[in-house]
């Protein structure tokens, strides 16, 4: 192999991202992911276990990883932190009864090594529906503001009709990217 292959597979690989995927249950983390890749999401069930898919955007390859978030599954995250380059925090923003356990369990993912270095982009998943919190009363609710350990962002947004999904999947990539990846 000459030294061009081997350069161009290094760069291809630079190009190369994990993602992982993390909420509470019913926030939309597998309604996100399916708008994202273009597949239907009205027959969305709840995830037992998690569901990987790969993507292309923006020439990045993506290895995105949707776990499930319900009580017993969370104590299996850990098991997906390895080599994350991005952490997409997806809340209810109609979910007011469960916020604080939804600061909880970010705050708590965010002391984990594994994730040292991660991107945060927190989407505030349910937009479109009536009584739903704005993204700046999640951020508040989250305590979005105290974080200093990883870059972050907050997006609102909406899974099932895919408003401002890629904005906050642009802003991930070119954060990532700026950190990560040299430019051409």
């Amino acid at each position: 192999m000459g030294l061009l292959t081997v350069l161009k597979k290094m760069r291809e690989k630079e190009r190369e991202l994990r993602l992982l995927v993390l909420g509470l249950d019913n926030a939309g983390k597998t309604t996100l992911l399916k708008r994202f890749n273009g597949e239907d999401v009205a027959t969305t069930s709840p995830t037992l276990g998690f569901n990987i898919k790969t993507l292309e955007h923006r020439g990045f390859k993506l290895n995105v990883w949707d776990v499930g978030g319900q009580r017993s599954l969370r104590s299996y995250w850990r098991n997906y932190f390895e080599s994350t380059d991005g952490l997409l925090w997806v809340v209810d923003s109609g979910d007011r009864q469960r916020l604080q356990l939804a600061a909880t369990e970010l705050h708590g993912l965010l002391r984990e090594e594994r994730l040292a270095g991660a991107t945060l982009l927190v989407f505030a998943n349910k937009q479109d529906l009536p009584g739903a919190l704005s993204a700046g009363d999640i951020r508040e609710a989250l305590a979005l503001d105290a974080i200093r350990s990883h870059p972050w962002c907050i997006q609102g947004c909406s899974a099932v009709t895919g408003h401002n999904l890629l904005g906050g999947i642009d802003w991930l990539l070119d954060d990532i990217s700026s950190r990560l990846c040299p430019p051409d």
